[in-house]
């Protein structure tokens, strides 16, 4: 099959499509999650080095508390803000990442078949993520997450009516 780029039509004004407002909330919650072992194992190792008397009190979990409530507060808003999506006729744009930016376009034409996915987090707060599975071994999955559960469906059947009417 081939594997040739696919040039990206200009829109009128180029503008993505902002994800779900609960996107930064799930992220938020993803990232105290992952911050709780390493504040765990800070008291832990503060706990055993006090008994011998080394440290003072707050010496080793006082920074990493300070270190992860500033990845829990600014990580997950410059996350939400680095993503977006457009959705055209015929393909899905899909732009992502802080330090390496991704701009990915999936022509309707190689998609396989069309996830959406909701995990428990995801749930809670209403929103769900649509994977597009295409052709090819390089980006042949592209994952758009933070869309309402509604919206996430509804692109699905819309891309489906598409393909459907490609190969009619």
């Amino acid at each position: 099959m081939d594997q040739t780029p696919v040039p990206v039509p200009a829109d009128e004004d180029g503008a993505l499509t902002k994800l779900h407002p609960n996107y930064s909330h799930a992220l938020r919650v993803r990232a105290t999650l992952t911050a709780i072992p390493f504040l765990v194992g800070a008291l832990v190792l503060e706990g055993a080095f006090r008994g011998e008397g080394l440290f003072p009190s707050g010496v080793i979990a006082g920074p990493v508390l300070l270190i992860a409530l500033a990845l829990i507060i600014r990580i997950p808003q410059t996350r939400y803000n680095a993503r977006g999506y457009q959705m055209g006729a015929d393909r899905l744009r899909v732009v992502r990442g802080l330090l390496f930016r991704s701009d990915t376009v999936v022509p309707f034409g190689r998609v396989q078949h069309i996830d959406v996915h909701q995990g428990p987090l995801d749930r809670f707060f209403g929103i769900a993520t649509l994977t597009l599975h295409t052709a090819g071994n390089h980006n042949a999955s592209v994952a758009l997450p933070g869309l309402g559960e509604e919206l996430a469906r509804a692109m699905r059947e819309d891309i489906r009516a598409h393909i459907r009417r490609e190969t009619q």
